[in-house]
């Protein structure tokens, strides 16, 4: 008789999760995946009434999900809450802000509010709950929603790209440190998807049409394309991979 191998599992049963940037859009369905799957999971976001919101819905399905008021700009603050609250099994970090100008147009401002949460809150966020890990002696998933923009150049992005490819410099360089005391770290690169912080992109037929043609797919995305993607390196179907994205961009970057 054939000994068949057995498929890993997606369940988080038993793990404690943080996902910052909760309260709305990917984060907040990157949550929901979570908590489905088992994970006592912790919503943080600087909105203290859209988390609670997002709170007494997940709770009223039967899952385990309390909410964190929480600026990832606030590096302190940040560090003091993993240290509180954690250590943390997964991480993911959806926080994040676009700001889109011609590249001779970027103003000061823009730049540095763009890096301050993009690259430095993404940054200092993944260190303290590697660090709370790496106390405890535990293996974990840290987890940064990263962009298609990663990989590619976009017009009137340019801010914006450059805190994305940072991102996935810094995620590289933090798997070989992080390796040995098995936490992983990876990007998801989504493409366009809808969600209430980018209608304002889908109200420009012209830009829809440029969207939708890049897309091999032929669609724009929906914060559901990244449930999946979140849940499996989330949990122990991921346990080899590390240093690396996975993009969900309908083959935007496939050519």
């Amino acid at each position: 008789m054939i000994d068949l191998p057995s498929t890993p599992s997606f369940s988080l049963k038993g793990k404690k999760v943080l996902v910052a940037g909760a309260s709305s859009g990917i984060g907040l369905a990157c949550a929901s995946a979570l908590a489905e799957a088992g994970g006592d999971v912790v919503l943080a976001a600087r909105r203290a009434d859209k988390l609670s919101d997002a709170v007494s819905a997940m709770t009223a399905k039967g899952w385990t999900a309390s909410a964190l008021q929480l600026d990832i700009v606030d590096v302190e603050a940040v560090q003091a809450a993993v240290a509180e609250h954690g250590p943390f099994d997964v991480l993911v970090n959806s926080a994040g802000l676009a700001r889109h100008s011609p590249a001779v147009e970027t103003t000061l401002e823009d730049y540095d509010a763009v890096m301050a949460i993009n690259v430095r809150g993404a940054y200092f966020l993944a260190q303290a709950v590697a660090k709370g890990l790496m106390e405890a002696g535990k293996p974990g998933s840290l987890i940064t929603i990263s962009s298609q923009m990663a990989h590619v150049g976009g017009i009137d992005r340019a801010v914006y790209c450059a805190s994305k490819f940072a991102v996935e410099g810094f995620t590289k360089a933090m798997a070989l440190e992080f390796g040995p005391k098995k936490i992983r770290i990876n990007t998801i690169c989504p493409t366009f998807i809808r969600t209430p912080l980018t209608e304002p992109t889908f109200e420009n037929p012209e830009r829809v049409k440029w969207i939708e043609e890049k897309i091999k797919l032929g669609r724009t995305g929906v914060v559901e394309d990244i449930m999946g993607s979140v849940l499996y390196l989330a949990s122990d179907a991921s346990s080899l991979v590390t240093g690396t994205s996975l993009l969900v961009d309908g083959g935007w970057t496939a050519d």
